[in-house]
């Protein structure tokens, strides 16, 4: 945790001072931290060219530190506004010039809708956990309903990706860490357009392929 915390205020004071390359500085921080923490990343499936919604499961701080190391594009992660309001690590949110959405504050719809329709014209992929907090990493949360409105409203192409684990690496609620292999696994890309399911139907589908992947690991 120690080492955690200190890199991640490094690298968002280096965020701060070279604010067009925020992506690489994440990234070579992702790689930092395999070696530091002491594991590996297992990719399963291919990132979609067409995707600009990515949503995962979330079990840990590791899951974000995975995603950031073999992402190969920009993410904007969307966040809950109480990361934001920590001293200091909040700076996380704004120096990449991530999102924050207030989930007792309607009017935080708006603006995730609006700053999330400027990054995508940027270029960068929106990245969501949409069961909102962190679970045991053995099963799927219930969803909330903000990854849902944000790629009907914007017409995004979501990728579903599962993560497999992290919790194990590095359980944050326990302050427990342990070496070992982080799998991402990615699911087929999916246009809400084709099935007013879709929501419903991409959780069924995450599900099963998490029950699956823990079955063998």
């Amino acid at each position: 945790m120690i080492e955690f915390v200190i890199t991640v205020l490094i690298i968002i004071v280096l965020m701060y001072a070279f604010r067009n390359h925020t992506h690489p500085i994440r990234r070579t921080w992702g790689h930092l931290q395999t070696f530091l923490m002491g594991f590996r990343i297992k990719q399963v499936g291919e990132a979609s060219t067409t995707t600009t919604l990515l949503v995962l499961n979330h079990q840990s701080l590791v899951d974000i530190v995975a995603l950031e190391t073999i992402y190969p594009k920009n993410l904007c992660w969307v966040a809950k506004k109480e990361i934001q309001d920590i001293p200091l690590f909040g700076h996380i949110i704004p120096a990449p010039r991530m999102i924050s959405i207030d989930r007792k504050d309607k009017r935080s719809i708006i603006k995730m809708i609006k700053e999330g329709k400027e990054r995508v014209l940027e270029g960068r992929v929106l990245a969501m956990f949409p069961e909102g907090t962190r679970g045991r990493g053995d099963k799927l949360l219930k969803f909330q309903s903000g990854a849902k409105i944000l790629a009907e409203k914007l017409e995004l192409i979501v990728q579903p990706a599962i993560i497999v684990g992290a919790r194990h690496i590095f359980d944050s609620k326990n302050i427990d860490a342990h070496g070992g292999e982080i799998q991402v696994i990615y699911l087929d890309p999916i246009n809400p357009k084709d099935d007013e399911l879709w929501f419903e139907k991409m959780h069924a589908a995450m599900s099963e392929r998490l029950a699956l992947a823990l079955a063998v690991h």
